[in-house]
């Protein structure tokens, strides 16, 4: 009976998972393989040509030989390396300035007697009911009129204010006890060096659970940066997927160079989630979100 109830967890979990393991899979056929009807579940003839195509001349037009993912975009340094290598230093800045700024905020709310800090706290949690589509246009002309559009700046500073995470460390915040900060306050010890030695180290695993969550919202964000990017050199991994399909999308021979960026996409994120699995799914189960 047990095993029959979770049959529709076995099902979806293959419904993700087959899906994956195909992309994986073209990845690595050659390209008559790829197109061939019917398809094959398993590479016969497994091959790196996805990433890196020997064969290829770009003064020689040939039907089946196009370049691999790394022979692609020769105006970027880097090449895809370079928009991984953006995607990364985007998610770890925004990850570890946005959680300081909020413990800081979660600090002042619930440790310090502020003025007005229950309307303050009341005005982030409403903020969080606010669709955030609504601040795509604001964010933009601000980011124009700074002059930040393509730059490091536009990714990152509309990006370090996020309410739920203010929101989900006062309350963890709020189970500190304050005799903690009143003894350190006796002791002579000032409020910024009270929040950094005594209080941020008890919030680790609120800390830890908020950064995976920031970490891969931050290397699936796609639609800011789509806006905001206006030449491929600082394009993130998700725009310059998204712009690889689209160019390519009509041309069989170049699906498995696509199926080997997306790969390349989806590993750092599978890998960051096997890592710290036990943080994610306590995270989930803090923050009280489902699905």
């Amino acid at each position: 009976m047990g095993r029959l109830l979770r049959l529709p967890l076995y099902l979806a979990a293959l419904t993700m998972l087959v899906p994956f393991y195909w992309m994986a899979a073209a990845a690595f056929k050659p390209v008559p393989e790829l197109t061939r009807n019917p398809p094959s579940f398993v590479p016969g003839d497994p091959t790196l040509d996805a990433f890196y195509e020997p064969s290829y001349d770009p003064g020689v037009r040939a039907d089946q030989t196009v370049a691999g993912l790394f022979q692609r975009y020769p105006d970027v340094p880097g090449g895809f390396l370079r928009f991984m290598g953006n995607s990364l230093f985007v998610a770890a800045t925004i990850t570890v300035l946005s959680l300081l700024i909020a413990a800081l905020a979660a600090y002042a709310l619930t440790k310090m007697d502020l003025p007005g800090r229950r309307a303050i706290f009341v005005v982030v949690v409403a903020s969080m009911m606010i669709p955030w589509q609504v601040t795509l246009v604001p964010n933009y002309l601000i980011v124009r009129n700074l002059e930040w559009l393509n730059s490091y700046q536009g990714y990152i500073v509309p990006a370090l204010a996020k309410a739920f995470v203010v929101f989900f460390l006062v309350q963890y915040m709020r189970s500190i006890p304050d005799d903690l900060v009143h003894a350190a306050r006796v002791d002579g010890a000032g409020e910024f060096r009270i929040w950094w030695r005594v209080v941020m180290p008890l919030m680790r695993p609120a800390l830890a659970a908020m950064a995976i969550l920031v970490v891969l919202a931050e290397w699936n964000n796609f639609l800011w940066p789509l806006i905001i990017v206006q030449d491929d050199t600082m394009a993130n991994v998700p725009v310059a997927l998204s712009r690889l399909n689209a160019s390519n999308a009509f041309n069989p021979n170049n699906m498995a160079v696509i199926m080997a960026a997306s790969l390349l996409t989806s590993l750092p994120t599978v890998i960051f989630f096997l890592a710290f699995q036990k943080h994610f799914t306590r995270g989930i189960a803090l923050s009280g979100i489902k699905g």
